[in-house]
């Protein structure tokens, strides 16, 4: 976003989605070795891993509100992703060369199939969005035609939804022959430009908002263990960026903060918002150098998900703030 064009409840949720990015990278360890580390240490993961998996939708969000109106992507953002894609994935490339025993070489190989380093991820999917911005404005629609839209789409019809069978009759998922996560990164994005452009008035918005959030979180935190229960290990089944439950936190943080949260943060969270690019390009190399050499507090894995996560952020931002020092037009800061 230009520096002079900011909008102040973008910039508050940029700055969280960038947390929670983080905070995902961070607990994800923890997550995925189930009840072997302890009960309550696994719930902590879990909770705030649950609570930070709307961090990825809340972006695609976000470029469709900046993007799918009368503002397009135009030349300089598509060369601004596929900078971003060549610097982090070459980043990706030396530090697996110099600090893993993962073969550089075979990662290049098969870059135009899967990123070089998995975070990078997103970069492959956003161009998407970005191509398809100049055939697509979105129009102001009504409160309700969202929410049906969202209740049909994003829970009736989304493949990820749990089976739901009423005898031998299978009533959900419908079927309307939705495949792909593309097609929900999509949605995320003509939501973010509906919902961002939508004229919600009355009190009770945010806090219907936010106990909607909250129900989200609860709900993909207690089937989380439900699943590591049925099925002995860990299972993503509810973390899923495209899953009902996600979705419809994702959307609810988004509403409450374009309704309660238009004032600017504290200076450094500020920060963290124009830096988020070259902190998402940064983080996911810090957590991995030191949860690979024995840099981390595994003995106590809540003072350890404290540790790591705030050291990543702190040298994260400095590195995005040291990067914007050189890149003074921004093409990968």
């Amino acid at each position: 976003m230009d520096e002079d064009k900011r909008i102040d409840w973008i910039d508050n949720l940029r700055a969280l989605a960038c947390m929670m990015v983080i905070m995902i990278h961070t607990t994800s360890f923890y997550v995925t070795h189930g009840l072997d580390i302890g009960e309550h240490n696994w719930l902590l993961a879990n909770v705030l891993n649950s609570m930070s998996r709307v961090a990825v939708p809340l972006f695609f969000m976000m470029s469709g509100f900046l993007f799918f109106g009368p503002r397009r992507a135009g030349s300089r953002h598509f060369l601004r992703v596929g900078l971003c894609l060549l610097f982090y994935s070459l980043l990706g490339l030396l530090y697996m060369a110099i600090f893993t025993p993962i073969s550089a070489a075979q990662a290049l190989t098969g870059a135009l199939q899967k990123p070089v380093f998995y975070h990078l991820w997103f970069f492959y999917a956003v161009i998407v969005i970005y191509l398809l911005s100049p055939l697509i404005e979105i129009k102001p629609v009504s409160a309700g035609y969202l929410s049906i839209l969202i209740l049909l789409l994003a829970v009736a019809a989304n493949p990820n939804t749990l089976p739901f069978n009423h005898g031998h009759i299978r009533l959900l998922p419908i079927n309307l022959f939705i495949s792909g996560d593309t097609f929900y990164y999509l949605f995320y994005a003509v939501l973010g430009r509906a919902a961002g452009v939508l004229d919600l008035k009355g009190k009770k918005i945010p806090v219907i908002a936010a106990a909607l959030f909250i129900t989200s979180v609860a709900l993909v935190a207690m089937g989380t263990k439900k699943q590591l229960i049925i099925n002995g290990d860990f299972a993503d089944t509810y973390y899923l960026y495209c899953g009902p439950l996600v979705f419809i936190g994702a959307v609810s943080l988004f509403v409450f903060f374009k309704q309660a949260c238009r004032r600017p943060w504290w200076t450094p969270l500020r920060l963290v918002s124009r830096c988020s690019l070259a902190i998402y390009g940064f983080h996911a190399f810090i957590i991995h150098y030191i949860r690979t050499h024995g840099l981390d507090f595994k003995a106590a894995p809540p003072l350890d998900i404290l540790y790591v996560f705030v050291v990543t952020l702190s040298l994260s931002l400095l590195l995005a703030m040291g990067l914007r020092r050189i890149d003074t037009r921004r093409w990968v800061s």
